[in-house]
């Protein structure tokens, strides 16, 4: 028989662990309490937080089409029973893909958006109207394009709880506009920005047709992008370098064209000495209605 002062030094221990057990528990706060959500495939759930106890979250997804080297951008609220979604940026290349992404994530597109008239692809939203008809396009009305909604600076495009946030940031063409999410608690953190050709990684859309200005393109770029917090995430609409995403602080530092002093900026510009874009003369004909913004009449 082992003897009982062997086991003397574990009985304050376990008479602690014994009234742990017998006290009451402590209710979560109903605020924070989890909710329950419609069950949701592995591959949705990989989305942003909005806050501890936010009931939002962004699903997102960074889409290519390697013709002419587009991402197109996948938004949804799938906290929202809904799980209303917008698309920015689509190819017409490539929305069967998109949509088939969509469904297979249960989600509800909303918003077919633009980010501007584009010279290198035929914009997808004219396409998804005719597959979706509840889906309305959305562009600048800047840009004189044909959409369901014309935004304007400072508009806010809400899908369930989260918005994007249009800044105008003329320059590449005259009707550029960047999509921003929102800078409340509820809504992603970090902040996004889809900045379309305004601002690519480490250079930027040319200026020389579609009404561009490289004066006007610093000033929209230093004022409405590399005004938002450094660690903003930015998105553009291209990139050919094998790059995804790039943030504000990075851009500032080491962006070839628009961390120089706007003279420069100008200069180099003025001396890129760039091909006339293949596609042109079919993309913004046909993106001035949004990729054939109407169906064809019924005869």
């Amino acid at each position: 028989m082992v003897p009982l002062r062997i086991y003397r030094h574990l009985i304050p221990q376990l008479a602690a662990a014994a009234r742990s057990l017998s006290a009451p528990k402590v209710a979560a706060s109903a605020s924070c309490a989890p909710r329950p959500i419609s069950p949701l495939p592995a591959l949705a759930m990989a989305a942003y937080g909005t806050g501890a106890c936010a009931d939002s979250k962004l699903l997102f997804r960074q889409l290519f089409e390697k013709e002419s080297s587009t991402y197109t951008y996948l938004l949804a609220d799938v906290g929202d029973p809904e799980k209303p979604a917008v698309l920015i940026d689509p190819v017409d290349r490539t929305v069967d893909r998109d949509l088939n992404l969509i469904k297979e994530l249960g989600l509800k597109l909303i918003y077919a958006m633009n980010t501007h008239v584009h010279a290198d692809h035929v914009t997808g939203t004219g396409l998804i109207k005719t597959k979706l008809p509840g889906a309305k396009s959305v562009i600048s009305k800047a840009s004189g394009a044909k959409a369901d909604h014309s935004v304007e600076h400072g508009d806010k495009i809400y899908f369930g709880k989260l918005f994007l946030e249009v800044r105008a940031t003329p320059g590449h063409t005259a009707g550029c506009v960047t999509y921003v999410t929102g800078d409340s608690p509820d809504q992603p953190s970090p902040r996004m920005a889809f900045t379309g050709d305004a601002l690519i990684i480490r250079a930027c859309g040319r200026t020389d047709f579609q009404g561009g200005s490289s004066d006007q393109l610093y000033q929209s770029v230093h004022s409405q992008i590399f005004s938002l917090p450094k660690d903003t995430l930015l998105y553009p609409a291209h990139d050919y370098k094998g790059f995804t995403v790039t943030t504000v602080e990075e851009e500032v530092a080491y962006n070839a064209r628009l961390s120089r002093d706007k003279e420069t900026f100008k200069t180099i510009m003025e001396n890129l000495n760039l091909s006339y874009p293949k596609m042109i003369d079919v993309a913004v004909p046909a993106n001035m209605v949004c990729g054939f913004q109407d169906p064809p009449s019924k005869v």
